[in-house]
């Protein structure tokens, strides 16, 4: 599992936002809260959101997450020159035959927020193609 972000709740509280793997599949946890992201929606996440990854940049390292695809999404920090504070970012690596190059970088609460969304979306999509339940 790995953090991917973390707010404060409108009472005050420290809120994580987590990815975990499962059985193959990527999940998003908030809370208590446990959805499952759509196959290939951290990748297109990334492609909408992310830029190519600077290998120059001074990053550190705070964790990562093995994806089901076999890539690696790591959670790093970066003090930019112009910045007071480190910002946190997440890494989405490339792939073996990925000819962009070394892999894109966004800002966490960037992807954390459009997979929330995503999140959401695809939840409801599930309860609409399900349909209503039938009583018996």
């Amino acid at each position: 599992m790995l953090e991917i972000h973390e707010t404060t709740s409108p009472s005050g509280e420290l809120r994580s936002v987590f990815l975990h793997v499962a059985d193959g599949h990527l999940f998003l946890i908030d809370g208590a809260r446990r959805a499952p992201l759509p196959d290939g929606a951290l990748e297109a996440t990334f492609e909408r959101f992310g830029r190519p990854l600077d290998e120059a940049a001074r990053l550190t390292d705070v964790a990562e997450l093995v994806l089901p695809t076999g890539r690696r999404l790591r959670r790093v920090r970066h003090l930019a020159r112009f910045d007071v504070i480190a910002r946190d970012w997440l890494v989405l690596d490339a792939s073996e035959e990925d000819e962009r190059g070394p892999g894109r970088a966004a800002l966490a609460t960037t992807i954390a927020g459009a997979l929330e969304h995503l999140a959401g979306t695809f939840a409801r999509a599930q309860e609409r193609a399900a349909g209503p339940l039938s009583g018996s």
